[in-house]
């Protein structure tokens, strides 16, 4: 036995096929919340880009639930280009208006997904937080600008608490139902150095720990403690020996539907990657009549999956229908 399997408690959340489920926080979210897209869940994936630091993550969820604030107020133009203190540089353009509309939309579609959602998944990223020289505020991005703007510091756990208590408060009262799940992101953040790395995560950990143990609407998914002692070698990670690999991401993957995902969906998953693999199946020869068979096939096997699950398989049945004779 040359590895520590991390057995992931179920969190008897049970969801379904049907559950709409929102993510935010770092890059991590997106990997998951890509994957509930790619099977078929109505997910909305980190629709402010990705977020790393709790306050930030905490402060846009608060404005996606109805709390003013001022967003006008902290936008910066760098080389004729507009951005958002509190946002990913993804979000930005030319026209200071038209970044402000940006902002808005996002906010109104996060609101909806609130609101209707099963599960909210929130990723923290890291506790070193960076705050303007000028007014002190933490923001979630730096756009590049000169560091002699910023001081670098570590959050608190009792500061980043506080804003959670507070943000979960608005998120009931906008929908009771809604339950929160909270990861680490195994994804480290060298640039800090790898000692405050470790320091930066413990905090996080600790963070996630205390939110979990005050509420039953939270729980905990151990994705930084599968990449850290479950697979426990540098083969898990990419090049860049910092973020995990796909067969990494898939093993978490598992896991998390493992723990959160009722028995029709585990049984849906496997029915729809094989369909997956079919759509994406290029063969030596299109035209024999081998693949032709096979393409029809398929066709009446995604119909038949669509009847039986309610989901959408247009652009699967396209795929396949453009490569009939």
């Amino acid at each position: 036995m040359f590895r520590t399997e991390i057995q992931v408690a179920p969190t008897g959340l049970q969801l379904s096929l049907q559950d709409k489920v929102l993510t935010v926080g770092s890059c991590f979210a997106e990997v998951i919340g890509d994957r509930l897209q790619q099977n078929k869940v109505d997910a909305l994936v980190n629709p402010f880009g990705a977020i790393f630091n709790p306050l930030s993550v905490c402060l846009l969820l608060q404005a996606a639930a109805g709390q003013p604030y001022g967003f006008e107020q902290h936008l910066v133009e760098q080389n004729g280009i507009w951005y958002a203190y509190d946002l990913h540089s993804s979000l930005s353009s030319p026209a200071k208006d038209d970044l402000l509309q940006q902002i808005e939309e996002r906010l109104q579609r996060t609101r909806h997904y609130l609101q209707q959602a099963s599960l909210l998944i929130v990723t923290f990223g890291t506790a070193v937080a960076y705050k303007l020289h000028a007014g002190g505020k933490v923001v979630a991005n730096c756009h590049k600008l000169p560091a002699r703007n910023f001081e670098r510091v570590l959050l608190q756990t009792g500061e980043m608490r506080q804003a959670f208590g507070q943000t979960l408060a608005l998120l009931q009262q906008l929908n009771p139902a809604l339950n929160v799940l909270l990861t680490v992101s195994p994804v480290r953040h060298i640039k800090e150095t790898l000692p405050l790395n470790a320091v930066s995560k413990a905090t996080l950990r600790v963070l996630c720990h205390e939110l979990a143990e005050a509420s039953t609407h939270v729980q905990y998914f151990p994705a930084f403690e599968v990449m850290m002692d479950d697979l426990r070698d540098y083969r898990f990670y990419k090049e860049d020996m910092i973020h995990p690999t796909e067969v990494a991401e898939s093993y978490i993957w598992q896991k998390f539907v493992g723990a959160c995902y009722d028995k029709r969906f585990h049984q849906f998953v496997d029915a729809w990657q094989k369909i997956r693999r079919a759509v994406a199946h290029r063969p030596f020869n299109p035209q024999s009549e081998a693949h032709q068979a096979f393409l029809r096939n398929t066709l009446q096997q995604l119909t038949q999956l669509g009847a039986q699950y309610n989901i959408e398989t247009a652009a699967e049945e396209k795929a396949l229908r453009d490569q009939l004779l």
